[in-house]
């Protein structure tokens, strides 16, 4: 491997989703407090959506980390400690569901699970509903606010989001029971559209959009990266190398961190201390998901050809 050649503690573009590798670029923050804002104002359904590999994972987990500020409440749901102190931020039980793709009852039971209320597991859909209803309210009742994270919603059957309404529309006087972030592809606004969860998709009440990486943004990240994975010297992707990087992956995270991964293999099975555009373009030959960012210049070459082309038939003919 080539992380002693380089310096490295750790792998600086790993695919797994690692908080400590976040990199607050102007999409991701612009998202992280919308997150923020929404929670800790009890609205009830929040969607962030963005294409495949734009980080939704990372950012849900992120949103969760940092939600308690550090003080994730570890106690079930609905009881307090009395000899601590009231915190003047609201203290929230979270839930993370990674595939939702459950069916209605299933959901309910991971939900109970995830917030670590005490059930039967051969209960119905109706006293899985009563006991969830009644940890909520003691949630409720001792200052807490529940909140559950979907990752891969647009997987989610529309039986089960309409349960997930259904849970919603508990609420006291001041503010909804159980708060909802849907974290999806842009398949899940298709699946919202849908006439049957048309009450849902109105209480959606904040929503952001996830973008790629800009190019400024592209070399910030990539020393980001290379910085918290240890890397101490001076820039490993030249300038032709960022450029290239961008153009091929569009600034979409996870295509960076496959194409820079291979980059580096390649520098270094070189010797070299430096990667090169080069070495971008011999990463990406064999990744199916980039860009090929010749098609333009071949373009460009065949429009020169044909009006070379041109204007020696219009030669002869004169």
């Amino acid at each position: 491997m080539y992380l002693q050649h380089f310096g490295l503690r750790e792998p600086p573009f790993s695919l797994t989703p690692d908080t400590s590798f976040f990199f607050a670029c102007d999409s991701y923050q612009e998202a992280l407090n919308t997150l923020l804002v929404a929670a800790r104002n009890g609205e009830g359904f929040i969607k962030i959506t963005g294409e495949v590999g734009n980080g939704k994972t990372l950012l849900c987990r992120k949103f969760l980390a940092t939600l308690n500020q550090g003080e994730q409440a570890t106690t079930p749901i609905g009881t307090q400690d009395q000899a601590s102190e009231a915190p003047k931020a609201p203290r929230f039980v979270t839930a993370y569901i990674p595939n939702p793709y459950l069916e209605p009852r299933s959901l309910l039971l991971a939900l109970a699970e995830e917030l670590r209320v005490p059930l039967e597991p051969e209960a119905d859909q109706h006293l899985l509903l009563k006991g969830l209803t009644r940890a909520l309210l003691g949630c409720a009742r001792n200052g807490q606010r529940a909140l559950v994270c979907l990752d891969e919603a647009q997987a989610m059957p529309l039986e089960s989001l309409e349960v997930l309404r259904l849970l919603t529309n508990l609420e006291t006087e001041k503010r909804k029971l159980l708060q909802v972030v849907l974290f999806g592809q842009s398949e899940l606004d298709e699946r919202l559209r849908h006439h049957s969860v048309r009450q849902l998709r109105q209480r959606i009440s904040f929503q952001y959009q996830l973008q790629g990486l800009r190019r400024d943004e592209l070399e910030r990240y990539l020393h980001h990266r290379l910085e918290v994975a240890g890397f101490s010297g001076e820039a490993l992707f030249n300038s032709a190398a960022v450029g290239k990087l961008h153009r091929i992956t569009g600034g979409t995270p996870r295509l960076v961190n496959i194409i820079a991964h291979k980059a580096l293999m390649l520098a270094f099975s070189e010797g070299g201390k430096q990667v090169s555009s080069r070495h971008i373009r011999d990463a990406g030959t064999d990744t199916p998901e980039v860009r090929r960012d010749w098609l333009p210049l071949a373009l460009t070459l065949t429009g020169v050809a044909v009006a070379l082309s041109l204007l020696v038939a219009w030669m002869v003919l004169r």
